[in-house]
């Protein structure tokens, strides 16, 4: 599955940090949803090659820290992201940044909108991808 690759990219242009902290709750806030619905909806329209899409790193980091509190908060929900991500494909990670609730929301979230832009390419393509610019998680090309 290409879903990997979705992360790669939105990781890419990101400086990873080393992020530590409490231990984390059963479930997530609301903006902790909030944004890993957004991060997730992103990385799917880039998984599916929508067009005219790229990754905007830095502006992720901003989201999150806005939605979240600080860039280390937004750092952190990108690294479980991308630990849920390598969990899914049997890969190794790092399991002092897995959550088991980002794993949970992140799939149904990606299987959703997956549906979504296979069943309607053209329309999903443009509603994520320009919700996603809007946000400042990815950018036009």
């Amino acid at each position: 599955m290409n879903f990997k690759l979705s992360v790669v990219a939105m990781l890419a242009t990101i400086v990873p940090g080393v992020i530590s902290g409490p231990a984390r709750a059963a479930s997530l806030s609301d903006a902790e949803a909030t944004f890993l619905d957004q991060l997730v909806t992103a990385s799917a329209v880039l998984e599916q090659r929508c067009v005219g899409f790229e990754a905007d790193g830095a502006g992720g980091v901003q989201l999150g820290a806005r939605l979240l509190g600080s860039p280390n908060a937004a750092m952190a929900m990108i690294d479980a992201y991308s630990a849920a991500i390598k969990a899914h494909d049997g890969e190794g990670y790092d399991p002092g940044k897995f959550r088991p609730e980002v794993f949970e929301a992140a799939g149904k979230t990606f299987k959703r909108v997956r549906a979504e832009l296979i069943r309607d390419p053209r329309g999903a393509c443009a509603g994520y991808g320009d919700a996603s610019v809007d946000r400042g998680l990815l950018r036009r090309y």
